[in-house]
């Protein structure tokens, strides 16, 4: 999934597990990354999550920059997942 941002812009992203796990589970933590973790680089200013959404706030990053956001979860019976996105930053 491809995403684009702006440098200035400070935006929320998420991602919908509940369709992924129809079995019962529930998130019991979450944790976001962003790759390459560079100075001045996109960064996560808040996170949330609730039993099947997990969301994320991300700011500032360099214009012409390509940066990989990645959401682990770990799930009630134990399982740890993740899913990514990349997003490109450009001036809008």
């Amino acid at each position: 999934m491809l995403m684009i941002k702006d440098p200035g812009a400070r935006v929320d992203y998420a991602f919908d597990w509940g369709d992924a796990y129809v079995d019962g589970q529930v998130i019991v933590a979450a944790s976001w990354a962003v790759e390459p973790a560079l100075a001045g680089g996109v960064a996560v200013s808040g996170a949330s999550h609730d039993l099947l959404r997990c969301a994320a706030t991300l700011d500032g990053g360099e214009a012409g920059g390509v940066y990989r956001v990645t959401n682990r979860v770990t799930l009630s019976d134990g399982q740890i997942d993740q899913r990514s996105l990349t997003l490109r930053v450009e001036e809008r």
